[in-house]
């Protein structure tokens, strides 16, 4: 795939892996991140055309401070996971067990009540359904228990009617996705990632994650919230019954405010407890090669070794927008959906309001997660890529530590600008 990679760093540890000569600007940024924008632990893997042509690791893990990151360390990728939990979901779309247009109450009949009768699989899919928070206090832990979210969830009253507003579910998509999944294929969601993606492909994706790879994991360091946290902060802080604060703190202490626990040093949602749990709207645990390993299949066709992940027309529905707008309900912002899949969003002209957006190609589609990280598949080019660190940033969101990466993936790639809100050859 290209040339070994072993570039000592200033801090005692290094960046490793391989580059192909083609991406030497992806290996000059990630090293860069390292010196200049304080990246502690982090990967990048971009595949193209179905060969890995960036697969990079570097700086240490943080469980004991000592450690390297190595080339099979993981770590949450928070809302990046419901990227992985959208690839399922086409795939089953695709083989027939889901179809866009069906009505949640087909599946799952206790969700349609309290309004929420005209409820659709589409609109589970696309943050549209009108379930973004929850207004009934989560119990502690209640994100580990599965039957409890999904009958939380099922007998909560609508916010919207279905399909009539846009607004982020930060942690009820998962739910809400999840058990869609759970009932048409009678295994969990995190059983479907196996299955589907990860043991097929031979990829380091969980959500709930066995005991024997939990030594495995750099834990994560959080950054205190404030306003760079963008709209979504400020409006929690001015109403602490607005959507905006219930999405950010009303999950039973599972992220406790981004304030990491006194004795451990680390957040709760980053506790052996929850990595085992399924939260498939957050808890995902990946590195960068197992997460742009399964964008992979989607970005070259939908057919990889031999195995049919989609088909022309599944494609065209995780490509095609489902739903947008100008002002999320919820975080703020502008943004843009697919079939549970994020399009790109451009808010760089609000430059008071952080994070700015997520630049990618105008066919892509993937997600982002708090902190930083990413995932998504570029059809246009036949790529997919893929980030993953233990720092998050202040913001909470992506940033310039992942854009950088994206921006030099694009250039090699020939790709000229992205004054567009999306890159552009």
């Amino acid at each position: 795939m290209g040339d070994d990679v072993s570039i000592a760093l200033g801090n005692g540890t290094s960046v490793e892996g391989r580059c192909s000569v083609r991406f030497q600007p992806v290996l000059d940024a990630f090293v860069y991140n390292f010196n200049h924008r304080r990246e502690v632990g982090a990967s990048v893997c971009v595949t193209c055309e179905g060969e890995t042509v960036v697969d990079l690791w570097g700086g240490k893990d943080t469980t004991d401070g000592v450690a390297p990151w190595s080339h099979d360390t993981v770590s949450l990728i928070f809302s990046a996971t419901k990227g992985i939990v959208a690839l399922v979901a086409n795939v089953l779309i695709n083989r027939g067990l889901l179809d866009p247009q069906q009505p949640v109450a087909d599946i799952w009949p206790e969700f349609a009540t309290n309004g929420k009768e005209g409820a659709t699989v589409r609109m589970m899919l696309d943050h549209s359904v009108g379930v973004p928070v929850l207004r009934t206090p989560v119990k502690p832990g209640g994100l580990y228990d599965w039957d409890y979210m999904c009958n939380l969830i099922a007998g909560h009253e609508a916010i919207w009617e279905p399909g009539t507003r846009v607004g982020y579910h930060a942690l009820t998509y998962g739910f809400c996705v999840g058990e869609l999944i759970r009932r048409v294929t009678s295994k969990t969601v995190g059983e479907n990632v196996q299955e589907i993606l990860a043991r097929p492909l031979g990829l380091d994706v969980w959500i709930g994650l066995p005991r024997s790879v939990e030594r495995r994991v750099s834990k994560m360091i959080p950054a205190p919230v404030g306003e760079a946290f963008g709209e979504i902060h400020k409006q929690s802080a001015l109403d602490e019954k607005s959507l905006s604060y219930l999405a950010l703190h009303n999950d039973g202490g599972w992220l406790n405010g981004l304030n990491p626990d006194p004795a451990t040093g680390f957040l709760p949602a980053d506790s052996r407890e929850s990595h085992a749990a399924e939260i498939p709207g957050a808890g995902g645990i990946a590195n960068a090669s197992g997460l742009a390993g399964a964008y992979r299949p989607f970005a070259i066709g939908g057919t990889y070794e031999g195995r049919q992940y989609a088909s022309a027309e599944t494609l065209a529905g995780m490509e095609e927008i489902s739903a947008a707008t100008n002002r999320d309900a919820v975080n703020h912002r502008r943004t843009a959906w697919s079939l549970g899949l994020l399009k790109p969003r451009d808010n760089r002209a609000r430059l008071s309001d952080p994070p700015q957006g997520w630049l990618i190609g105008r066919r892509a589609f993937g997600h982002t997660g708090a902190g930083g990280s990413c995932g998504f598949a570029d059809p246009e080019c036949g790529m997919s890529f893929a980030y993953t660190m233990n720092r998050m940033d202040e913001t909470g969101d992506f940033n310039d530590r992942g854009q950088s990466l994206v921006d030099a993936t694009y250039r090699s790639l020939g790709y000229r600008s992205a004054q567009s809100g999306h890159w552009t050859r």
